[in-house]
C-alpha cells in the first residue's frame, strides 16, 4: 500500500524583503560559542535570545546537563524540569506534562519530528543523553509551526555540533545492577562533505523492589513473585549523517539510523511467560537549506520511519493471528522464532520558509504533509490501517519597537477521515526593564490515532485487561492560555508562568462492562478488564511554573522549581447514566526540583572540579484503577572531573550517587508507583575525545 503513494509538496513565495539581520550573522566563532548558550529556536523557528523569545521557552543548558551526568533523556528531564513525570513499563516511558501524556507531546531532534509508538509510550532510549548539546521545552500549542501532537508542549533535543575536521569520542559509564552504557561518535570532515557516526548500546539487569502480588487479583495470596519492578534489557542503535555544502548558499544531509531492543522478562511463579519482547525501529531522511538574500531561507525535508514490536518466543507455544478474510489461525512457535505484533510506519514531507519583510515583520510559511501506515496482523479490527494529513500554516513575527513583540499565526489541518480544522495561535513580549511579560493563546486539533482507532491487545500484569480501539471517535480540539512575568538580573533570575488547557472530546482509555466487549475476544482472553479509548466530554488542566536561579559566588550556582498542576475531566457514565468528575490519570498536584552546583577552575590548570547535589520531589499521584501513587522526595550527588591532556585530547570522569536515602517503593506488583527507583545506585563514567582541526595555511 505504501508504494501507491505518490507525494509532491511544492512550495513558492516571492517576497521583497528589507535588510532584516539574524542574530547569528557575521559572528566569529568565539562569539557563536558564548551566544549559542543563550540563543533558542523551538518557539518561533528562528533566533532568539533567550531573555528576548517571544514565546515562553525553558532551556537546560549543556552545562546543566554536564554537571547532572544523566543516563537517560528520562533522567534529565524528571531530575532538571520539575513540569515532567515519568512511568516507565517494558512498552517505553509513558510521559506527561502538565497533566497530558505522550501524544500531546511532540518530541523533536533538531527540529525534526522523531517517530515511535503512535498513540502509546515513547521509547526515549532512541536518544542519547551523550549527544545532548541543550533541551528547549515549550509548553501547550503555543506555535503555529508544530502539529496535532503538540498540545502539551514540544521538546527540542539540540544535538551537539562540532568543527573538528576529526573527532572520536568514546564514552562508557557503569553504574548498579549490572548498569553498562557505551556511547561512540566519529566525525570527519574533507573539503564540502561531512560525515558523522554514532553508536550507543545500553544494558541493565533491572530490579526487583517486592516479591508480592496484589492480593486482589488472585485467589490465594503470591508472596513469592518473580516479577521485577524493572526487567533486565539491552538496546544498540547506529546512526550515519552526512552533510555537503554544495555552494555557500545551499546545503544538502541525508541521515539514517537502526534502533534494536530486547526485554528478557522471567518465567515462572505467577505468570509463566512463554516470550521476550523485541522492538526494531529503522529511519532515514534527507533535506537542504536555501539562503536566500537578507538572510531569507527556505528548508524541505523527508523522512520515513518504521517502528516494528515483536514477541520473541522463548518457549514451546501457540499463538493466535487472522488470515486474509478475518479468520482466526493458530500458529505454533518455538523458541528463537519472532511474531509480529505492530508495524507503525511514517512518510512525512516538510517544507519551510522563513522571510524577514518590511515594517519590522518575519514571516515563517509551511507544508507539512504525513501518511501513516499500521500493519497488526493479531491486533487489527481491520487487515490493514492508514490514515493521511495536510498541514499548512503561517506565522509572522512583529516587533514595531524594541520593547515589544508580537508572534501571531495559524495552522490549516485537513485529515482525510476527519477533515479540516483551523487553529490561530498569538504570543505577545513586553520588555519592561529587567522584566519580561508574557502571554499566549492558542488553540490545538488532534485526530484519533490509527491505534486509538482499530488496535485491540491484551495487557498481562497479573490481571489481563483488554484494551480496544473505538471507530467512533472523534476529533480533540484544546484552548490554551497562558501569561507570565520575568525578572533577570546580574546574578538571580526568577519567572512564573500560569496556564490553562481546555480539551474537548478527549481520548483516555475508559473501563467498559465486559458486556460490550465484542464476544470472540472475550471468549477467547477472559480478560478480569475491559478497557476502550473513547472520547471524554471535556478536561481542563491548570497550573502554575515557578523556575529561579541565583549565582552568590562565581563558583556556586542554586536553582529550584515548582510546578502545581489540578486537572479534572467529566466522563458520561452509561452504566450508571450520570456525569462522573475524575482526575487525568498521572496527576500530581505538587512537583519541585532544587540543585546546588560548586564548580573549581583555577587558571592555568588542567584540571577542573564540579560536584552538583540535586533533588526531586513530588507528591502523591492519583488514578482511576490500581491504587494511587506515593509521594516521594530523591537525592543524587554528581561529581565531574575534566582534564586537559593535550591540544588534540580531553577526558572527564563522572562519579556519583543517585537517591542518597535509599529511597524505594514496595508497592505490590500490579498496583501504580509513585517511582519506581531502585533505591540507592552508584555510577561511574569516563569520557575520552579526540579533535583535530584544519591546520591554517600561510
Amino acid at each position: 500500500m505504501k508504494h501507491k503513494y505518490l507525494l509532491g509538496a511544492v512550495f513558492v513565495c516571492a517576497v521583497h524583503a528589507a535588510s532584516a539581520q539574524s542574530i547569528l550573522e557575521n559572528k566569529n566563532e568565539e562569539e557563536l560559542s558564548l551566544m549559542l548558550q543563550e540563543v533558542v529556536v523551538t518557539g518561533t523557528g528562528t533566533e532568539h535570545y533567550l531573555k528576548d523569545a517571544p514565546v515562553q521557552t525553558e532551556v537546560i543548558s549543556h552545562k546543566m546537563l554536564d554537571s547532572y551526568g544523566a543516563s537517560s533523556l528520562e533522567d534529565i528531564l524528571s531530575g532538571l524540569c520539575p513540569s515532567f513525570d515519568f512511568s516507565s513499563s517494558d512498552m517505553g516511558s509513558n510521559m506527561q506534562l502538565g497533566g497530558l501524556g505522550n501524544g500531546y507531546i511532540l518530541l523533536l531532534i533538531d527540529g525534526k519530528k522523531i517517530h515511535g509508538d503512535v498513540g502509546g509510550q515513547n521509547n526515549l532510549g532512541l536518544i542519547d543523553p551523550a549527544r545532548i548539546e541543550r533541551i528547549e521545552i515549550v509548553k501547550g500549542a503555543a506555535s503555529a509551526l508544530y502539529g496535532s501532537d503538540a498540545i502539551a508542549g514540544v521538546i527540542n533535543i539540540i544535538t551537539k555540533k562540532h568543527r573538528e575536521n576529526v573527532l572520536v569520542t568514546n564514552t562508557t559509564r557503569g553504574g548498579s545492577y549490572g548498569e553498562f552504557r557505551q556511547s561512540n561518535a566519529f566525525q570527519f570532515k574533507s573539503d564540502k562533505w561531512t560525515f558523522a557516526t554514532n553508536f550507543q548500546l545500553k544494558h541493565s539487569d533491572g530490579w526487583q523492589n517486592t516479591t508480592y502480588e496484589d492480593p486482589n487479583r488472585y485467589e490465594k495470596p503470591v508472596t513469592n513473585s518473580i516479577n521485577k519492578t524493572v526487567n533486565r534489557y539491552t538496546d544498540w542503535q547506529v546512526s550515519q549523517h552526512i552533510d555537503y555544502q554544495a555552494t555557500q548558499t545551499l546545503s544538502l544531509y541525508a541521515d539514517g539510523s537502526f534502533y534494536r531492543k530486547r526485554v528478557y522478562r522471567p518465567c515462572g511463579i505467577p505468570d509463566y511467560k512463554t516470550y521476550d519482547f523485541l522492538y526494531r525501529n529503522a529511519s532515514a531522511s534527507t533535506g537542504g537549506k536555501m539562503k536566500l538574500k537578507n538572510n531569507n531561507s527556505i528548508t524541505a525535508d523527508i523522512h520515513y520511519d518504521s517502528h516494528a514490536y515483536y514477541y520473541a518466543y522463548t518457549h514451546e507455544t501457540w499463538d493466535k493471528e487472522y488470515d486474509d478474510n478475518g479468520k482466526e489461525i493458530s500458529f505454533p512457535y518455538s523458541p528463537g522464532d519472532k511474531g509480529l505484533q505492530s508495524d507503525q510506519s511514517r512518510l512525512l514531507i516538510q517544507t519551510k520558509g522563513i522571510f524577514n519583510l518590511p515594517y519590522f515583520n518575519r514571516l515563517s510559511a509551511g507544508v507539512d504533509m504525513e501518511i501513516n501506515w499500521l500493519d497488526a496482523p493479531r491486533r487489527l479490527d481491520e487487515k490493514n490501517v492508514s490514515d493521511n494529513t495536510g498541514s499548512f500554516y503561517l506565522q509572522d513575527e512583529w516587533s514595531p519597537f524594541s520593547q515589544l513583540n508580537i508572534t501571531a499565526g495559524a495552522r490549516l489541518t485537513l485529515n482525510n477521515n476527519f477533515g479540516m480544522r483551523a487553529t490561530p495561535k498569538v504570543s505577545a513580549l513586553y520588555k519592561l526593564g529587567d522584566f519580561n511579560l508574557r502571554a499566549t493563546y492558542s488553540e490545538g486539533f488532534k485526530t484519533p490515532t490509527l491505534k486509538e482507532l482499530h488496535y485491540r491487545y491484551i495487557r498481562q500484569m497479573s490481571l489481563v485487561i483488554l484494551n480496544l480501539g473505538n471507530k467512533d471517535l472523534e476529533p480533540q480540539t484544546s484552548r490554551y492560555v497562558s501569561g507570565g512575568v520575568e525578572y533577570n538580573g546580574t546574578d538571580f533570575s526568577i519567572s512564573a508562568t500560569g496556564y490553562c488547557n481546555w480539551l474537548d472530546n478527549m481520548i483516555t482509555l475508559v473501563t467498559i462492562p465486559t458486556s460490550q466487549a465484542p464476544g470472540d475476544l472475550v471468549v477467547t482472553y477472559d480478560p478480569a478488564r475491559v478497557r476502550q479509548y473513547q472520547n471524554m466530554d471535556d478536561a481542563r488542566t491548570c497550573g502554575i511554573d515557578i523556575n529561579a536561579k541565583w549565582i552568590p559566588f562565581k563558583t556556586l550556582t542554586l536553582a529550584g522549581g515548582y510546578s502545581y498542576l489540578d486537572t479534572e475531566a467529566n466522563q458520561y457514565d452509561e452504566e450508571d447514566e450520570v456525569m462522573k468528575h475524575i482526575v487525568i490519570d498521572g496527576m500530581a498536584h505538587h512537583r519541585g526540583t532544587v540543585s546546588a552546583v560548586w564548580n573549581y577552575d583555577r587558571k592555568n590548570s588542567n584540571y577542573r572540579l564540579s560536584v552538583g547535589l540535586y533533588g526531586r520531589f513530588q507528591s502523591k499521584r492519583y488514578y482511576q484503577d490500581d491504587g494511587n501513587g506515593k509521594s516521594y522526595h530523591l537525592w543524587r550527588l554528581n561529581t565531574r572531573h575534566q582534564f586537559n591532556l593535550g591540544k588534540q585530547w580531553d577526558a572527564e570522569i563522572n562519579a556519583g550517587i543517585d537517591n542518597i536515602l535509599n529511597y524505594y517503593e514496595t508497592t505490590y506488583h500490579g498496583l501504580n508507583y509513585g517511582t519506581n527507583t531502585a533505591g540507592r545506585t552508584f555510577y561511574v563514567s569516563l569520557m575520552v575525545q579526540f579533535g583535530q582541526k584544519k591546520r591554517k595555511t600561510t
